[in-house]
């Protein structure tokens, strides 16, 4: 396999998306984990022949533009904000641009949702109708 593709299969991969079917993958599948992620994107480093830039044009291919960034009190209300108006996670990832589970678990940190099941130092979802409807 040559490096270009399997650096295309990484970014799939990193940016919640299976590169076989092209489904995103639910936010308890393993390559949601944050530090599955976070390998993940290592990896698309070790493999980029040029360097990224840290700030990345909007639908750009590689890690969403704000990924790892640390959250703004404005950011947050502004997300509380669109999410409280029917926005689903996915359309936030993509205002945000941050990750399915980097929006899950802010949410869930700002007591929106229950955490996602996979998220670390939170207990698994007891009511999890709750969290499907909001979807």
């Amino acid at each position: 396999m040559e490096k270009a593709a399997a650096l295309t299969i990484i970014q799939q991969l990193a940016n919640g998306i299976d590169p076989h079917s092209g489904e995103v993958f639910r936010a308890d599948s393993p390559y949601q984990h944050p530090d599955t992620v976070r390998a993940l994107f290592t990896a698309m480093q070790a493999l980029d022949p040029q360097p990224a830039p840290r700030q990345r044009a909007a639908g750009a291919e590689n890690a969403p533009q704000n990924a790892g960034k640390p959250w703004s009190s404005a950011e947050d209300e502004t997300l509380a904000g669109a999410f409280d108006t029917g926005k689903t996670v996915p359309e936030l990832a993509a205002q945000h641009q941050r990750s399915r589970f980097a929006i899950e678990a802010r949410l869930a940190k700002l007591g929106k949702i229950e955490p996602p099941a996979n998220m670390r130092g939170y207990k698994a979802a007891s009511n999890k109708a709750s969290y499907a409807a909001s979807h």
